[in-house]
């Protein structure tokens, strides 16, 4: 969830503001640019560190290509085998790739009939598929499906349009539980416009959490009435103060209640103020803050074209690394004060209603975010997220942001150890939980469907850990 105007742009609306967000972000892009790194030189020098640092993770996986390219090891330590004819299709390259800290996977790919079979241990994995469009065209001239072991797991993909509108963007979009039961895994691509493409697989063993945490802070919510208020904070905010949602925020026993051992945050149609819908937004600062560690939420998700839920982190003092802002200003939704992106903001869980069963999860930061195309973020393929309850999480160190659904790692980002423009994580963040309607993501599919409200997302805890050893 972003604390800026125009984070998301979405098919409808980027014909209408793609040119002056341009003109505007080009001074934001050339004062970036001399920041951006070489990021075949960055996963070189960080090799060692990285290995050692992610090795628990990285030992269950059991296949990483590099479809159409050579041998590549990532900034998170994983190798990926050169593309030796194992998989059929058509190779292609493109040379600059934007939005990923592993660049190099994405300048090679296949397109047209690909398909793949690799010898693999009956078993359960998780897998990882890496996209990027190659072409400035038409933004539905690509749309494809994926089966893995003839089952589909990913619907109706269009690369283009998942990348927020732009081509030669990473794409990173993972899947769970996929079972081999014939010692080979089977994975194909079905066009529906265009010709599929791929350009990098990660192919996990299902993964036993293994690490050991401390519970340093938590809700259970096992009581009732309002949120417990030496825990949380309410956001009473007007219609669009920041993504030009549409929905006001409010501390109503109605909006946002505890009750059956859950957190309910719930919108309804209503006129109040200058809205036309209310919900509620409820945050840890001040009573939760911490630095470094893992947090879980345990939540259901809400349903409906329109609705637009998350569970994220914010930087306590949002003035850490901001060079415009007056004393104490009112930064979210500033257009002036640069406290976003500057100081940060970690998203451990965000979803729209158009887009049903799709979870993602972004860091944003002075270096990479919305505006120069270098946005950093992830996704993964759930299931029945808005009929039962999963475990959104965020395993945060020094070295690295690791962001889970039901214990599945499905993005990562690494610090480059190039300054505070690409990681401004070194300072004590806080809890956000909210539900808004519309604004620029929450439209992107379409209008706001009046007909599903009210509308709830439910939270059954809030964890904060930190490492055992620590």
């Amino acid at each position: 969830m972003k604390n800026k105007q125009s984070n998301k742009k979405s098919l409808l609306v980027l014909v209408l503001i793609l040119i002056p967000v341009l003109l505007i972000g080009q001074a934001l892009i050339s004062d970036d640019e001399s920041y951006q790194s070489d990021e075949a030189h960055l996963a070189s020098a960080h090799q060692g560190d990285q290995q050692s640092d992610h090795l628990e993770k990285n030992n269950t996986v059991v296949w990483a290509i590099n479809v159409g390219g050579s041998e590549y090891v990532g900034v998170d330590g994983i190798s990926y085998q050169a593309d030796q004819s194992i998989i059929t299709g058509d190779i292609g390259t493109i040379e600059n790739i934007k939005g990923s800290q592993d660049s190099f996977i994405y300048q090679s790919f296949r397109f047209g009939n690909i398909g793949i079979k690799q010898p693999m241990e009956n078993g359960l994995y998780d897998i990882i598929f890496k996209f990027a469009e190659p072409e400035d065209n038409a933004m539905d001239a690509r749309v494809f499906n994926v089966f893995a072991e003839d089952k589909l797991v990913i619907s109706d993909l269009n690369v283009r349009l998942a990348r927020d509108g732009k081509h030669i963007s990473a794409l990173a979009r993972a899947v769970y539980n996929v079972e081999v039961t014939d010692v080979q895994l089977d994975i194909n691509f079905q066009a529906i416009n265009g010709q599929p493409i791929l350009s990098a697989l990660i192919v996990r063993k299902k993964e036993i959490e293994s690490k050991q945490w401390q519970l340093v802070w938590s809700d259970e919510f096992n009581y009732q009435g309002k949120p417990d208020p030496n825990k949380w904070s309410y956001d009473i905010w007007p219609a669009r103060k920041v993504n030009s949602e549409d929905q006001t925020y409010t501390d109503s026993l109605k909006n946002v209640h505890v009750k059956d051992g859950n957190l309910v945050i719930t919108a309804y149609k209503e006129n109040l103020g200058d809205a036309k819908y209310s919900s509620g937004r409820i945050h840890s600062q001040g009573k939760g803050d911490f630095l470094y560690g893992r947090v879980d939420v345990r939540a259901k998700l809400p349903a409906g074209q329109g609705t637009w839920s998350a569970i994220w982190m914010l930087p306590s003092d949002a003035f850490k690394y901001s060079s415009t802002c007056q004393e104490d200003e009112d930064w979210q939704g500033s257009a002036t004060c640069d406290a976003w992106p500057n100081s940060g903001e970690i998203d451990i869980m965000e979803h729209v209603g158009y887009d049903m069963q799709t979870i993602h999860g972004t860091v944003h930061n002075k270096a990479y975010y919305w505006a120069n195309w270098q946005q950093r973020k992830g996704s993964i393929e759930g299931q029945n997220v808005e009929k039962a309850f999963h475990l959104y999480s965020v395993e945060w160190t020094p070295e690295s942001i690791t962001v889970l659904f039901d214990n599945v790692p499905y993005f990562f980002y690494s610090n480059e150890s190039s300054g505070w423009r690409a990681w401004p994580y070194d300072h004590p963040y806080h809890v956000i939980l909210n539900l808004a309607i519309g604004g620029m993501w929450g439209k992107a599919g379409g209008p706001i469907d009046d007909s599903i409200f009210p509308v709830s997302m439910e939270v059954d805890f809030v964890r904060i850990f930190k490492p055992l050893n620590q």
